[in-house]
């Protein structure tokens, strides 16, 4: 989105229309499988608030990859305070930054396509509560360095990486403790995960797609949760096994519910 040079603009919307287009045919071919890949990119939902994007020009080189940086966060914001953020935009992943297990305020976020960034940007200095929160642009280097890091962080006993509050040895044992009852819920998953996703991480297990429910919003925006009904009590427990274990570039933290519980997450995103 923040390509450099002069792009003209004839100010015919239909125009205006085949030029995104073709910025998302190079970007499918440019990304490749990576995260943020074109599978990922949807087309903008018209949003009135948001500023028409600086004009620049794409020609000759790859659009960039879609990441800004975000500091300043509430130390409790959470993926679903991200998508309210940055209401209108299309979030591919929001990876929080933690350092010694400890969360930083920091954060990247993935966005559907390349011309978003500019107006992510628009957000800088905007209010999450009551912290007003910077948004610099980014890279793709950046972001995977991020990765790397927090999956290290993650293996070696280090904090949860949605809230940056470490996670407690009793936190541990209490999942130990738990009495399953053939649910568990899932915690960390990319913006972009479906069934099939979630299907290949319990590739051990047997159950079909209508066992598993991805929450949502009331306004349709998913939380990064979602919930699996297994056979039995036994294999939920035996799921557990996977707690803490990758999904694409995320690590899934898992616990065990109840079918009240997900009922409740169901209810509150319709």
């Amino acid at each position: 989105m923040f390509y450099r040079g002069k792009y003209v603009d004839s100010g015919d919307g239909r125009e205006m229309g085949l030029k995104r287009q073709r910025l998302l045919d190079q970007s499918s071919s440019y990304y490749g499988s990576s995260p943020g890949s074109s599978d990922m990119f949807n087309p903008p939902h018209p949003t009135p608030t948001l500023l028409p994007p600086p004009p620049y020009s794409y020609i000759g080189q790859p659009p960039p990859f879609p990441v800004v940086r975000l500091r300043g966060l509430p130390f409790d914001c959470s993926e679903v305070d991200i998508g309210e953020f940055f209401h209108g935009l299309d979030i591919v992943d929001v990876l929080f930054v933690h350092q010694g297990g400890k969360f930083t305020g920091e954060a990247y976020c993935v966005l559907g396509y390349p011309l978003q960034v500019d107006f992510a940007l628009q957000r800088n200095r905007q209010n999450i509560g009551r912290r007003y929160v910077e948004v610099f642009r980014s890279k793709r280097q950046e972001y995977y360095k991020a990765i790397a890091n927090e999956v290290l962080d993650a293996r070696g006993g280090g904090g949860s990486p949605r809230r940056g509050v470490p996670r407690a040895k009793s936190s541990d044992e209490g999942k130990d403790l738990a009495e399953h009852t053939g649910v568990l819920r899932l915690r960390g998953l990319p913006f972009s995960a479906n069934k099939e996703d979630i299907m290949d991480f319990f590739q051990d297990f047997v159950f079909s797609e209508d066992s598993i429910h991805i929450t949502a919003t009331s306004g349709g925006r998913p939380t990064g949760e979602a919930f699996v009904e297994f056979a039995s009590a036994e294999d939920s427990r035996a799921a557990m096994a996977k707690d803490r274990m990758t999904l694409g570039s995320r690590y899934i933290e898992l616990f065990p519910s109840t079918p009240e519980e997900l009922e409740e997450a169901i209810s509150r995103g319709r």
